[in-house]
């Protein structure tokens, strides 16, 4: 990696540290969807364990998972099947964080012109902004779900006397779903912020992708889909798949002339 490339991508992850608005929101969200929900629902399941709805939720899963007590049982059910789809809204919240910003934080600072006559081609100024994005929502993905991961296992362990370990899907959302995801919505929103006047004008390509993802979640709660690995395999090739497709389509097409409008 050239050496130039790499200043921007530490200029980047200054841009967003220094930020006490930005680095707010780059911790709000995580800290909602893996300490705080997840916390919720281990509490619920203690002290209320009688809910209707989570009885429906059990009795979606294959018989031989539901062999020990109801409360791990149910706790196991929320960690390998719901909890996975928040790891897929993470990556597009934090990179909408530093992408949204990436070329019209530029234009607002009016450094745009400085960053064009560094030693890089406009296609590797592109690149170095997609990369700083996908390494910072990398990096948010698997710091939450450590701390997700901590915070739980001592809750259950205090509260029902047992650990749990993770399931298999983990890994395929962790290292395949996550990050194309993360690139998919970095892309678009990369190449939106070329284009846009305004940091908010650029965000919203991460609305339209946040959509199916809600969606998704509710899907989860309501016992509709639950996504087990064969499911996030899939989805995973596929979004890989869509997240290169995207990725060389967009750098095919960056023009100083885009930047310059």
């Amino acid at each position: 990696m050239k050496s130039a490339m790499l200043a921007i991508i530490k200029k980047d992850f200054r841009g967003v540290t220094t930020n006490k608005n930005l680095f707010t929101a780059l911790l709000v969200v995580p800290l909602v969807l893996t300490i705080i929900l997840p916390s919720v629902f281990v509490l619920l399941i203690h002290f209320a364990p009688d809910d209707p709805d989570i009885q429906k939720l059990v009795d979606l899963l294959p018989q031989e998972a539901q062999g020990e007590s109801f409360e791990l049982t149910v706790v196991r059910l929320i960690l390998n099947f719901i909890l996975p789809a928040f790891f897929l809204m993470i990556p597009i919240m934090t990179a909408s964080i530093m992408a949204a910003s990436s070329f019209v934080g530029e234009k607002e600072r009016h450094t745009l012109e400085t960053l064009l006559y560094c030693p890089l081609t406009v296609k590797q100024i592109f690149r170095s902004k997609v990369l700083a994005s996908f390494l910072l929502s990398m990096m948010v993905s698997f710091i939450s779900f450590c701390a997700m991961l901590l915070v739980l296992e001592l809750e259950i362990f205090f509260l029902m006397g047992s650990l749990l370990l993770p399931g298999a899907n983990w890994l395929v959302v962790l290292l395949l779903v996550s990050p194309a995801v993360s690139l998919i919505a970095i892309t678009l929103i990369v190449r939106r912020s070329a284009k846009a006047q305004s940091v908010e004008e650029s965000q919203q390509s991460a609305v339209f992708l946040i959509i199916p993802i809600i969606l998704l979640v509710a899907g989860q709660f309501t016992g509709i889909l639950l996504l087990n690995i064969w499911i996030l395999l899939g989805i995973g090739v596929i979004c890989a798949f869509l997240a290169w497709l995207l990725l060389k389509n967009c750098m095919g097409r960056f023009t100083y002339e885009m930047l310059l409008k």
